[in-house]
């Protein structure tokens, strides 16, 4: 009988016979400002758990190292088992988000290289900016694990910039989260998904992620799952 491992604001983890492997059950909650906002869409658990599926597996073909074993069924996926390293890795492709605020530059503003940020894992802080210094004097993670974590995220957004490329969809920014496993190997986990990427239409530049949810300017789930939708076509 399976239970409950931990549950954060949108993922509820179980064990299974496996004691490597854990199944991950997507929620419908969706929540933003810090977990101020948290509601219930229906359906978004599904459609997260599949896009999520689709493109860890499109990743795990292309060589990079992920914590996804298959998906079980329409909101339930298999894990292996790893011990979450506390940090958010951001890549931008464009100026958004934080980066537009912080530097007061132009929404969408191509960058001249892909930017990495840091953001330490914590509600009560709530995920604080930290710098590779910070990071290891706080031993949040070391000199070789942020090494390997930029150099992983780096290959994950050449490899989706092409696949959304394909899709006539523009990846804008995104964040990923590592794990360590048993054997010290550090590699992709959490999710990828609208929840945790900047997606819009190349054409009509219109949200196709949970920045609607955000602005609250319509209905969030027309974007996901057309995002869902052109996964299907184009990992066929």
């Amino acid at each position: 009988m399976s239970s409950l491992v931990a549950s954060g604001k949108t993922k509820e983890l179980y064990t299974t016979d496996d004691p490597n492997v854990l199944r991950v059950h997507y929620t419908n909650h969706t929540t933003a400002g810090d977990g101020e906002r948290n509601e219930l869409i229906p359906d978004k658990g599904a459609v997260n758990n599949q896009i999520s599926s689709l493109i860890f597996g499109y990743l795990n073909q292309a060589g990079v190292a992920t914590h996804f074993v298959n998906q079980l069924d329409a909101t339930d996926q298999l894990n292996k088992r790893v011990q979450m390293i506390p940090l958010e890795v951001v890549i931008r492709n464009l100026a958004a988000g934080h980066f537009q605020k912080r530097f007061g530059t132009t929404y969408l503003r191509p960058l001249t290289k892909p930017v990495v940020e840091y953001f330490f894992k914590s509600d009560e802080l709530h995920d604080p900016m930290v710098n590779d210094s910070d990071a290891q004097a706080l031993d949040i993670a070391t000199e070789d694990q942020l090494v390997t974590m930029r150099t992983i995220a780096l290959k994950v957004n050449q490899l989706m910039i092409k696949l959304f490329k394909s899709m006539n969809i523009i990846l804008v920014d995104f964040k990923v989260e590592f794990g360590i496993t048993d054997d010290g190997q550090i590699i992709l986990a959490d999710e990828i998904s609208p929840d945790s990427c900047r997606l819009l239409d190349a054409d009509t530049k219109q949200s196709l992620d949970k920045d609607v949810f955000r602005k609250q300017t319509g209905d969030m789930m027309t974007g996901y799952r057309e995002i869902l939708s052109k996964l299907q076509a184009a990992l066929k």
